[in-house]
């Protein structure tokens, strides 16, 4: 009898349970997956355009992101990312940059003279050697050995700012666009994989050897194919003592949104930083698995593109703590 009764018990149990599961697995076959790519800043609307090349035929978000980052790493005007970027204070323009799959494959560079596209050698990093991150003279070597140009770096017009800069050697970075800002680029490709990349030329004027959160994995950027992926920008010491994109996609993971996973990111560096987060900027952006996406900083003016099927691609200045 109490055989029986467990029996019975167990089938009602699975009944129950059966259109509901009936149900997850309609929408699961049902909902089609729509890409999507998000870039940091004004810049990243041209990034965004190149991504949306591969992603709209049904390409990898690996190579949209790579393609998306050398946009600004390519163009001299961009005082903040590759070729044109400003130089440390010794007059040498130094590029970081890194680079995550969906399998969790990474690859970075950091202090990088000569190469207009560091995120390019990051991949190759990643997919051409046993290690993660290659610095200075030694990422120049393997850069070369795998048919990169080396090139001049320093332009006209970021030499001339520089000597202008040497009259006072004042070391104050100023927030948004102006100094200190990085492409951070994520995206989710038709067969739902997630990748995403981030480079920079860093601080203007830094001490030289200076390495900024762009090229560390977890800092400037994190990509979990299960969960989201998640970029920064701003003043790189900051994220770096949060491990912010690290941060923002755990947080994702415990039930936030992406918005509300940025947003207590920030939060988290305002509370440790009360009086300096005042006068400094650092934004977050997270796309999640599904394709929803958020952003928050720490100071207004902080601006983002989206590129995805609703919207077309279009700029959106991000909500912020200040």
């Amino acid at each position: 009898m109490i055989k029986s009764r467990r029996k019975f018990l167990q089938l009602g149990t699975l009944a129950s349970f059966a259109p509901l599961t009936k149900l997850f697995a309609f929408n699961k076959e049902s909902i089609a997956i729509k890409p999507v790519v998000i870039s940091t800043w004004n810049f990243g609307l041209d990034a965004n355009v190149e991504a949306w090349k591969i992603l709209s035929s049904g390409g990898r978000a690996l190579d949209a992101v790579e393609a998306g980052a050398r946009v600004p790493e390519g163009d001299p005007k961009e005082t903040t990312v590759g070729l044109g970027g400003a130089p440390d204070r010794e007059g040498k323009v130094t590029l970081d940059s890194c680079i995550m799959d969906e399998y969790a494959n990474i690859g970075a560079v950091a202090c990088l003279e000569h190469i207009v596209h560091p995120v390019s050698v990051a991949r190759k990093v990643m997919e051409k050697t046993p290690h993660v991150f290659l610095v200075g003279e030694g990422a120049l070597q393997f850069a070369l050995s795998q048919g990169f140009k080396k090139e001049k770096l320093l332009t006209k017009e970021s030499e001339k700012a520089w000597k202008e800069w040497l009259k006072t050697s004042q070391y104050k970075p100023i927030s948004n666009i102006e100094n200190h800002d990085t492409i951070g680029i994520v995206a989710l490709d038709a067969k739902q994989n997630l990748s995403g990349a981030c480079t920079t030329s860093g601080m203007a004027y830094k001490m030289r050897g200076r390495v900024g959160d762009s090229p560390i994995i977890g800092a400037a950027l994190f990509v979990d194919n299960e969960i989201g992926a998640a970029t920064s920008t701003g003043v790189g010491e900051e994220v770096i003592r949060i491990v912010g994109s690290h941060l923002v996609v755990e947080l994702m993971r415990q039930g936030s949104t992406p918005q509300e996973a940025c947003e207590k990111a920030v939060q988290r560096i305002v509370k440790n930083q009360p009086v300096k987060s005042k006068e400094m900027q650092v934004g977050f952006l997270a796309l999640s698995k599904n394709g929803e996406y958020g952003a928050y900083a720490l100071q207004k003016g902080f601006t983002y593109a989206v590129y995805a099927p609703e919207v077309g691609n279009k700029l959106f200045e991000a909500k912020s703590y200040y």
